[in-house]
């Protein structure tokens, strides 16, 4: 188990395209083991998989739907496979699955697919306060 530090400059600047690029990737992948990502590359990835929903939201706008949906999928199951992305209500899923929703591109079996995957009880629609 290692210890995750924090940086007041990663935390407020939005996330990179090649960041987004690397979760892709590893979306790509979601049937190998750690979905292909190094040890050293899920430790990288683990602050940004719990980055602000504002940030994921700006993001999600500039991808594809077939992209969001990878990427929801990927942080579904990353919870699971890594501690270090465990992320609750805060979990990057939850703004891309409303994006989706805004969009009219939310797919009918999605939410059957996430909560026969995850325990998160907040996926894929967050935390009931945040939403009042």
């Amino acid at each position: 188990m290692s210890v995750e530090s924090w940086d007041p400059k990663a935390a407020n600047s939005r996330l990179s395209d090649k960041e987004i690029d690397r979760f892709l990737a590893a979306a790509d992948r979601l049937d190998e083991p750690g979905f292909g990502l190094a040890e050293n590359e899920v430790n990288d990835l683990a602050p940004l998989s719990r980055h602000g929903s504002a940030d994921w939201a700006a993001a999600g706008v500039a991808l594809g739907d077939a992209k969001v949906i990878a990427l929801i999928r990927l942080f579904t199951l990353a919870e699971a496979e890594f501690a270090l992305w465990e992320a609750g209500a805060k979990s990057p899923v939850v703004p891309l699955a409303a994006l989706l929703k805004k969009r009219g591109a939310y797919p009918d079996d999605l939410t059957a697919w996430i909560k026969a995957r995850t325990s998160n009880r907040f996926l894929p629609y967050g935390s009931l306060l945040d939403r009042l």
